[in-house]
């Protein structure tokens, strides 16, 4: 794919979340250099857990340039979660010491569930959340953010057919549908946008998703270019850990500590749920990347995969979503492809 196509194919995806009866927007980044190299990632790497060649995509794409915040959480929840059928909320939320503060309440007496964020919360990434509530999520961005019961329409088909699936089991069977648009990015989708250094085609990758191989630090001042939010047994935080108030930052806080693809906070914050299922070698669990506050600075290293089951439900997992092209689109690019290609022949001939 030359470099006019590759072109196209990521201005095609430089997309919002707007469709529909939209309620949010999902700013999103592209990464391109499709045909890339993958790189070796877990124990044999020097990380943890079972090896793996990560983060060779073929195909141009975008993904989150933030984690999915409290406030865009909110705002699903509002849309479909008056009875929350499958669990989408978790009271642990609302918790101090951690939870990014949504809470659920009857103001009508009605039996039907209203949700609303704290305003210094609302742009933090949301947390206590399951694979498969981001799944539900996607979703619900893929059917263009409708309103209503937790159905077909709204979160259980869509880029993913969950058809009510909660247990761990059921969710490992869940795959990518071929016409999905959003989604939970795969592990080698995730691991690009964090560490490739988008110089093309290589299998070229920093240690660290803020593009450096040196530790990030910790500076709010973001004084360096290099910083991000995990956990140390000694100050300074940077956060205002002494009152307990919080545990991540704002998303994009450490302005100067983007991925070379502009993404934030795919290092520390929370660690993010990926579609690609681990096998431990006695079961499968979800993947999750990029180490949280409550981890320490290990976690962010490029060589560590991270799992759990895809109903785990903790203070440091939470999410980002990504936009991948339809089949439908490929083809027509494709084509336009192979046409510019013919036309140049004919003008060499």
């Amino acid at each position: 794919m030359n470099r006019a196509l590759t072109a196209a194919v990521i201005g095609l995806f430089l997309v919002f979340a707007t469709a529909g009866s939209a309620t949010i927007n999902i700013e999103t980044v592209p990464v391109g250099n499709p045909g890339n190299a993958g790189k070796l990632s877990g124990v044999g790497a020097g990380g943890y857990n079972p090896d793996r060649i990560c983060g060779a995509v073929g195909y141009s794409y975008n993904i989150g340039k933030y984690e999915v915040t409290a406030g865009q959480y909110t705002e699903f929840l509002n849309a479909v979660a008056k009875t929350d059928t499958y669990g989408l909320y978790n009271t642990q939320v609302s918790s101090w010491g951690g939870g990014s503060q949504i809470t659920q309440t009857d103001a009508n007496g009605d039996g039907l569930w209203e949700y609303s964020v704290a305003s210094d919360y609302a742009n933090r990434p949301v947390n206590y959340v399951s694979w498969g509530d981001a799944a539900r999520f996607a979703n619900w961005l893929h059917n263009g953010q409708p309103t209503g019961a937790q159905d077909a329409s709204t979160t259980e088909d869509g880029s993913y057919t969950l058809n009510g699936a909660t247990t761990a089991a059921h969710i490992l069977a869940v795959t990518r549908k071929p016409n999905a648009t959003w989604v939970i990015p795969t592990e080698d989708e995730w691991y690009k946008a964090a560490y490739h250094k988008n110089d093309g085609v290589t299998g070229n990758y920093f240690d660290y998703p803020t593009g450096t191989d040196t530790v990030p630090g910790r500076d709010m001042a973001d004084v360096s270019g290099n910083n991000a939010n995990y956990w140390t047994d000694s100050g300074p935080y940077p956060i205002d850990i002494d009152s307990g108030r919080y545990y991540t930052t704002v998303v994009g806080e450490f302005q100067n500590s983007d991925s070379p693809y502009g993404t934030f906070d795919q290092g520390g914050n929370v660690a993010e749920w990926n579609e690609t299922w681990i096998d431990s070698g006695r079961d499968s669990f979800g993947s999750l990347r990029g180490g949280a506050f409550p981890g320490t600075v290990t976690l962010l290293q490029a060589s560590v995969r991270d799992f759990d089951s895809p109903t785990a439900e903790a203070v440091k997992y939470g999410f980002r979503v990504a936009r991948v092209p339809e089949p439908a689109s490929m083809a027509i690019l494709v084509l336009g492809g192979l046409g510019m290609l013919v036309r140049r022949r004919g003008v060499r001939a």
